[in-house]
């Protein structure tokens, strides 16, 4: 029975990734990553950020031997749909600062040659230009960090907190939102890693497609964003 228990709880986890308000975050903030490696390592920092919260209030609820405010939990959600909205502009913002722009040249042959030109592209060939040029590590991304400490409370999370705080041993609640919290880092691992493929096929050259595709992350992340904002705004207020 308790192993039961644990392993639903991994489960639960790694469904609990997909939902689509997590999956809308995470890709907005790796839109504009290109290697496999750098998305996998945010969505997996996306997951601890979400387990250190949950571990926190799953925690505070286990020793108090109380539960989790509904209405405080629909007001955090509220919260996260407004972030998902910055989230979400934020790309579409990037995207109109690095727009990109087309031209052309006719060769002595008379083929003629299209070609896509970004402001991006002339910063990064006036970087390179510099005599400091050099790369730079990323660093623990803490930005994702934050995103998924938002989403710890958020939608069915808690759920997680309640259904913790009501197993009679602490020790076995408290393994139980850890499990929970692994599933959902290998999940939204998993997840970006597919995540990846489009976005860093399409980086190198084609770079109208990656746009149209960083478009779509960003109208989406937008749109899921208002939904969430409308959907805890009349659980809370009723209108």
């Amino acid at each position: 029975m308790l192993l039961s228990v644990l392993g639903m709880g991994l489960l639960i986890g790694m469904q609990h990734a997909l939902e689509a308000d997590h999956v809308a975050a995470v890709s907005s903030v790796v839109s504009r990553k290109r290697s496999l490696r750098s998305i996998s390592l945010h969505g997996a920092v996306w997951g601890i950020g979400h387990t250190l919260t949950l571990l926190l209030v799953a925690g505070t609820c286990i020793l108090l031997r109380t539960q989790l405010d509904t209405g405080l939990a629909q007001r955090l959600e509220l919260a996260v749909g407004f972030m998902l909205l910055c989230l979400g502009a934020n790309v579409l913002w990037r995207l109109w600062r690095d727009r990109v722009h087309f031209g052309s040249h006719r060769h002595r042959d008379g083929t003629l040659h299209m070609h896509a030109h970004s402001h991006r592209q002339d910063r990064e060939r006036t970087h390179a230009r510099s005599p400091h040029d050099h790369d730079h590590p990323e660093g623990i991304p803490w930005r994702t960090l934050l995103v998924g400490t938002m989403h710890g409370m958020a939608g069915s999370a808690a759920l997680v907190v309640v259904a913790a705080s009501s197993i009679e041993s602490p020790l076995v609640g408290i393994a139980y939102v850890l499990l929970f919290g692994l599933g959902s880092i290998v999940g939204m691992a998993l997840l970006t890693a597919v995540i990846a493929v489009p976005l860093t096929w399409t980086a190198g050259s084609l770079t109208v497609a990656n746009s149209a595709l960083q478009a779509c992350i960003g109208l989406v992340t937008i749109g899921v964003g208002l939904t969430v904002i409308s959907d805890s705004w009349r659980a809370l207020f009723g209108a």
